[in-house]
């Protein structure tokens, strides 16, 4: 009983401190965006530089359908994963000796 009303005690005691500390000022502060006007105005492209260095990479512009890039794998519906434990589990060994306490 006196440690529970020890531990009461202190956790009432953090609780209060932790209300008191003065850490967080109550004064409000604008947030201030930065301003960057030459990245809002117009002004001409860089020039087209290649990332790869001199190597022979080609490449063609437009875009293919997700279908092309898909995988050819076929899913297993769960009821057949069901049906098949269910199998499985109807030809597993029974156990042949029952151990009985009297």
């Amino acid at each position: 009983m006196k440690t529970t009303f020890f531990a009461f005690c202190f956790l009432c005691a953090t609780a209060a401190f932790g209300q008191t500390a003065g850490v967080l000022s109550n004064n409000p502060q604008p947030t201030e965006v930065p301003d960057h006007p030459q990245h809002a105005s117009e002004h001409a492209m860089a020039q087209e530089s290649n990332l790869l260095g001199s190597s022979a990479y080609s490449y063609a512009q437009g875009e293919r359908p997700l279908w092309e890039f898909g995988s050819a794998k076929q899913e297993v519906p769960l009821g057949d994963i069901a049906r098949a434990y269910r199998k499985g589990h109807v030809i597993d060994k029974k156990a042949v000796k029952v151990l009985e306490n009297d």
